[in-house]
This record gives C-alpha cells, structure tokens and sequence, in this order.
C-alpha cells in the first residue's frame, strides 16, 4: 500500500494552516506528505518552505453569482481537473485530505475517479461552495462546529474541531518582547483582520489609537499592502501586513484579540485561552459562514461578538473595555472546554480511513 498522502487546501490561511499543523504528525507516522495547491495562493508561500514537495495546479473561483469571469475559470478549473488526473496517476496516493478553496475540488474529483480515499474536512458551521461540491466524493468530513452535522451526511460525519499547530502552543514571549521592543509594560491588545486583511477593522482602530494606547500596548496586522507609515510616532503601536512563525511568539504574551470570524482563528485562540472580539464579515461581502461562526462561540461563551455593521469607534472602544475587565470569565469557560484533541482526532480518521 502507498504510503504517500496527498494534502490539498488553499485561498486563505485557514484553508491551509490546519494542514500545517497535520505535516508533523503524519511525517511522524511514516507517511510521505506531499501537497496539492495553486500556483499563486497563499498556499504555496506556506508550503514551499517545508520539506515536502509542492504540485502547483490551475485554480478557477466558483462564484455563486453571474460574472463574465466564470467562463474563464471554468477553463482554469477544467485544466486544474486534468493535472489532478495526471498526480494521481502518477503518485496514487494512499488518501487525499482536502481543506477546503477553490483549488481543492478539482482534486477531489480526479482522485474519486481513481479511486484515492478523500476525507474533507469543513471549519465553518455551514459548508463551502467548494466543499459541498465535493461532499459527495468523500468517505468521511470532519466538521469543527457541533451545529454543522445538521448539514452534512450523518453516515459520514466525524466530529473533531479544527486542528491547532503544536508550535503555536509553545511561543517564547521572551522572543517577541525582544522584536518588539515596547517602552512601557502594559497589556497586549492583537489585531487580526484576517490573512489578507480587513480595512474596515483598520479604520476603525486607527481611529481609536489614542484612546486605546491609554491602558494596551498594541499589535495590528493588517493585511498586505495596508501598513501607514504616518503612525510610526505612536511608540505603543506596531504594524504588520502578515505574521507567519512570528505569530506564536506574540500569542504566547497576548492579553486580549480583536479578530474576524474565520473558523481556523477562532479555534486557535480557544487552545491558547485568549479572551476575544469577534467582527464578523458581514454578509453583504460573504455568505455569512463568520456570522454563524462568531455566533456559536458567542453561545458557548468564548467570545464577545460586534457586528461589522455596528462597528465604529465609540462601539469598539466599549466593547474591548467590556471584554478586557471580564477576561477572567473568558479564559475560565476556554480552560474548561474539551476542545484540544482536534489534532490527534484529524489523524485517527485519516489512519481509520485508508485502512478500511
């Protein structure tokens, strides 16, 4: 039997760092892992540098709604189908694990046809477009929230959470005191806008600057392209457009988050204990999937949620006091949560599914 796995996921960080946190442990088990993504996406920047190899395919988005674009990336995807059809014909891998994004489908598909054991796993409350297009080629689908299995044939469902990085677990503040180079010891707030960022988010906390560098030291990263440069004088304020090794370090001094909604964040910050602000996209930019995610960690008492339509200074500034004055509260229902076997879960039915 192969002993080659086949990973696939890309787009955004959280259709990708899951899998990263899936590399170690497979390698560990004497698995060759090699990895299926886009030539362009954030995916290759994250994978490349490991030591696995990286087969770059043709990627087309599906959009849910008419734009002259489609007929393009109808061709793009049909090309990224026929490389697939040529990887597993070439490796026939022993499984592929699929995360989700547009790249993945295509994928899915050629190793169904070839008769490769998929399991999908879905981190938001409600499937994909790219998920659901390929939930009927799977043997088994992980899902992270207990609400999803309502959307998903129960025959195949598996419920483990999303798997969380073990090095995220283990950052050394000392390292990120160091690079930072803060001049006063007061708490940490961290701003995520998500991987490629959110200028919504970035306005709001810029303009809520002074006021925040009363009580927090603070961390923002941005996105891509979004640093100011005119805010440098502020001597409690850092900018970055995107963390990536770094981030743990930072996690590991972090008092408290703002951040968007995407499954994968909100399951780290559960494993790290961080008290949290969610700011959902809302729906008039996505399907709603970080709305339904916020509100179940809002439910189980994780998070405290503000709507992107609320957002503005005076909403922000009331709502980061509120979460910072009860983060006690926060950190005691994360600590008392069962969530942490997400990992060795992911694992266990990726192992029970190529051997059955």
């Amino acid at each position: 039997m192969s002993k080659t796995i086949f990973l696939t996921g890309g787009g955004t960080a959280g259709h990708v760092t899951p899998n990263l946190a899936l590399i170690p442990r497979l390698v560990a088990a004497g698995y060759r892992v090699e990895y299926v993504g886009s030539y362009k996406g954030m995916e290759r920047w994250l994978i490349e540098p490991l030591d696995i190899r990286y087969h770059a395919i043709s990627a087309g988005k599906l959009r849910r709604y008419f734009d002259w674009q489609n007929f393009v990336d109808v061709l793009r995807v049909l090309l990224g189908f026929i490389q697939s059809l040529v990887l597993m014909l070439r490796y026939r891998p022993a499984l592929l694990f699929s995360k989700g994004g547009f790249v993945t489908s295509p994928v899915v598909w050629a190793a169904w046809i070839f008769r490769v054991p998929v399991v999908i796993h879905e981190s938001d409350m409600t499937p994909g477009l790219a998920n659901k297009l390929s939930l009927p080629f799977a043997r088994r689908i992980c899902y992270s929230f207990p609400e999803t299995v309502n959307y998903l044939p129960v025959d195949k469902a598996v419920y483990t959470g999303i798997p969380v990085r073990e090095a995220l677990l283990h950052g050394d503040g000392d390292k990120a005191r160091e690079w930072l180079q803060f001049t006063e010891d007061k708490p940490l707030l961290l701003v995520v806008g998500g991987s490629l960022g959110s200028e919504i988010i970035n306005r709001a906390v810029r303009e809520s600057l002074e006021d925040l560098l009363e009580t927090f030291n603070i961390v923002h990263i941005c996105g891509a392209g979004h640093t100011q440069n005119t805010l440098a004088p502020f001597g409690g304020y850092r900018q970055y457009e995107y963390l990536n090794e770094q981030l743990r370090h930072l996690l590991a001094i972090t008092d408290i988050v703002i951040s968007r909604a995407g499954a994968t964040m909100l399951f780290e910050l559960l494993a790290l204990h961080k008290p949290n602000l969610l700011i959902p996209l809302s729906r008039k930019a996505s399907r709603g999937d970080q709305i339904l995610n916020a509100g179940s960690f809002e439910k189980q008492g994780y998070s405290l949620v503000l709507q992107e339509e609320d957002l503005n200074r005076k909403t922000l500034l009331k709502n980061i006091r509120q979460l910072y004055e009860q983060r006690d509260e926060y950190i005691d229902r994360m600590v008392k949560t069962a969530e942490g076997q997400s990992l060795q879960l992911v694992i266990d039915t990726i192992e029970d599914t190529i051997t059955t």
